[in-house]
């Protein structure tokens, strides 16, 4: 992914809203299966990660991105923005 479609998807994910909040039982499977099954329904996901979880939102964010097969699009304090093409029907078209 090359600098101009990592700045597309985060101008599309400024108006999103975190539909998964990590707290302190950090990442567990459970929260990777959600959020991998969230790829089903969207192709862009961003996550929070709650004040109570003492780990790194950005070592969070490649764990993440590595256990979904996703690309992590950005690390902005404790927002973490996920990007998965859908393989047969892609809503969002990345520019060149």
């Amino acid at each position: 992914m090359n600098s101009k479609q990592r700045a597309y998807l985060m101008s599309l994910a400024s108006n999103l809203t975190p539909i998964f909040q990590i707290g302190k039982g950090s990442l567990t499977p459970e929260v990777t299966k959600a959020i991998e099954e969230a790829f089903n329904n969207n192709e862009l996901i961003k996550v929070s990660v709650l004040k109570n979880c003492f780990d790194d939102p950005k070592e969070i964010g490649r764990m993440l991105s590595e256990r979904t097969r996703s690309e992590l699009v950005q690390v902005i304090g404790k927002k973490i923005v996920l990007y998965k093409p859908d393989k047969d029907k892609p809503k969002i078209e990345l520019p060149k």
